[in-house]
């Protein structure tokens, strides 16, 4: 598998957002990108490996498919595993680990699959098997079909390197980054976040406007593989697209805390210039001067007993705020109650499927202009 090599690139994404992730994958410009169940599937090779990487807002992480091969018992499994050209993709000195799944398979032991793997690579290789290596091989044994990746990523890429603060159970940049695109958000207008928290939602429409690759502060996995190219990896990172938006992007939250941590993070992420964070309850909530843009928030869900009536009149008087002030506006709300987001009294269009997140199943409401 050589760095010229055209391979299968698997981009993973929340389950229910793969056509979301689709149409950035799309936009920037990746070959015949495919949503498929958790993910997008493109071909390319190496350098298309590290772009999705850099670019992509909305995966959670980019998987290098190496291998793919009919498998039935685990003795096969070893034979095949050491015919895998490892030390083309693989560096001898870097640790790794292997994590194997199986599913509707003869091989159902997916600890000795595992464990079959890591033998071959270590035997012929030479590399060095540790628990919490950096860099990971993942075994996926479906229908008695072997595919076998290399994690690309290492850190999730929701971890953008900027946001130090966080407040109680965030939104990953990933998700919130495709919730601002399913609002057909494309960076040319105002976004205002009234429950900004530690300001995900501005902080990311504010990089897509200023046309900041999300990757730009962080290492990834690939850095420690056979195949990377450290001049044209350095080449790629020094493309400049950047520009001052003209539109801003505002948030606010009652919690003076939450406007402190927002403010670090926005400056961290280098967007403090066009970006505004201020104390303010939802009652006080007024549109800036200039043209509408959207307001999106993910506001408290209540996922106790009794939270839910407790909430409803915040989410009342956010529908009554935004009905009352905020005309020509369109309205995303990230809730996983629906009655919560129907007692605002907005007038929303139809919802999709909801999406898994911190163990609940969230979904977007969105409004056309009010």
């Amino acid at each position: 598998m050589t760095k010229e090599q055209d391979f299968e690139i698997f981009l993973a994404a929340a389950p229910g957002l793969e056509d979301v992730l689709c149409g950035e994958v799309r936009l920037k410009g990746f070959k015949q990108p495919r949503a498929v169940p958790g993910g997008v599937v493109i071909r390319g090779g190496w350098p298309e490996v590290w772009r999705a990487n850099l670019w992509v807002r909305g995966a959670g992480r980019v998987l290098a498919r190496i291998e793919s091969f009919p498998v039935t018992h685990l003795a096969q499994l070893d034979r095949r595993a050491r015919r895998v050209p490892w030390a083309e993709i693989l560096r001898p000195d870097i640790p790794f680990r292997v994590e194997a799944s199986c599913a509707g398979s003869r091989i159902y032991h997916a600890g000795a699959a595992a464990e079959r793997i890591e033998t071959a690579i270590r035997e012929t290789l030479g590399a060095p098997h540790a628990p919490d290596a950096g860099i990971l091989v993942r075994a996926r044994i479906e229908q008695d079909l072997c595919t076998i990746s290399v994690d690309t990523s290492g850190d999730l890429l929701h971890r953008r390197g900027h946001k130090q603060a966080v407040n109680r159970a965030p939104l990953r940049e990933t998700m919130a980054s495709l919730f601002l695109l399913q609002c057909g958000y494309n960076g040319a207008e105002p976004v205002l976040d009234p429950m900004c928290g530690s300001g995900t939602f501005v902080i990311e429409a504010a990089e897509i406007a200023s046309r900041l690759n999300p990757g730009r502060s962080r290492h990834f996995a690939f850095e420690q593989l056979a195949t990377f190219d450290a001049e044209a990896w350095q080449r790629m990172r020094d493309v400049k697209s950047a520009r001052m938006p003209a539109a801003r992007f505002y948030g606010s939250d009652r919690d003076a805390g939450a406007i402190v941590m927002s403010q670090a993070n926005a400056e961290r992420a280098g967007i403090a210039a066009c970006t505004e964070f201020r104390v303010a309850t939802i009652s006080d909530l007024a549109p800036p001067a200039g043209p509408p843009g959207l307001v999106i928030a993910n506001p408290p869900y209540g996922t106790r007993i009794g939270d839910k009536q407790t909430l409803a009149p915040l989410y009342r008087t956010l529908g009554q705020t935004l009905l009352r002030r905020f005309a020509g506006w369109r309205v995303g709300i990230v809730t996983s109650e629906p009655s919560l987001a129907y007692a605002t009294g907005l007038p929303f269009l139809p919802t999709t499927a909801p999406v898994p997140h911190g163990g609940l199943r969230v979904s977007l409401f969105r409004t056309a202009p009010l």
